[in-house]
C-alpha cells in the first residue's frame, strides 16, 4: 500500500552532511534527501543526475560557470558533466539518480564518498 512521505519530518532524523538518505524509490531511481555545507570536490557520474533546492541556497560549479540555487528551484546535470555543490551555509536538497548511484561519481574519497541505499 502507498505510503505518504512527511519531507519536513524525513530532514530532522539526520545531520551530518554529503550523506544522502533514500525516501523512495520509482522506476528504477532513487529520490534521495541530502544537507550539504561547504565544498564538495569536484566529480562526474555516468547518469544524469537532479539537484533540486528544498532550503536554503547554494551554488553548482561547472567547469566554466556556476548557478545559483533558491528554494524551489532544481536542475539536471547531464552525465559526464564535472561539477561540485558548494553551501556557504548549511542547505537541504532532493537528488533524483538511478538506484545505486554513488554520491561522489567517480570520485572515491574517505570523507565525501556515503554509502549507498541507505532509507530512511
Amino acid at each position: 500500500m502507498p505510503e505518504v512521505v512527511d519531507v519536513a519530518q524525513k530532514f530532522t532524523l539526520f545531520s551530518e552532511h554529503w550523506r544522502p538518505k533514500t525516501i523512495a524509490e520509482l522506476n528504477g531511481q532513487e529520490l534521495k534527501l541530502a544537507k550539504i555545507k561547504g565544498e564538495y570536490p569536484w566529480h562526474h557520474h555516468d547518469v544524469d543526475e537532479m539537484f533540486f533546492a528544498w532550503r536554503g541556497t547554494f551554488r553548482l560549479e561547472f567547469e566554466d560557470h556556476a548557478v545559483e540555487m533558491k528554494p524551489g528551484q532544481l536542475i539536471v546535470v547531464p552525465a559526464g558533466v564535472e561539477h561540485r555543490p558548494v553551501a556557504e551555509e548549511e542547505a537541504e536538497i532532493f537528488l533524483l539518480e538511478p538506484i545505486g548511484t554513488r554520491n561522489s561519481g567517480n570520485l572515491e574519497d574517505a570523507v565525501y564518498t556515503a554509502p549507498s541505499r541507505v532509507k530512511i
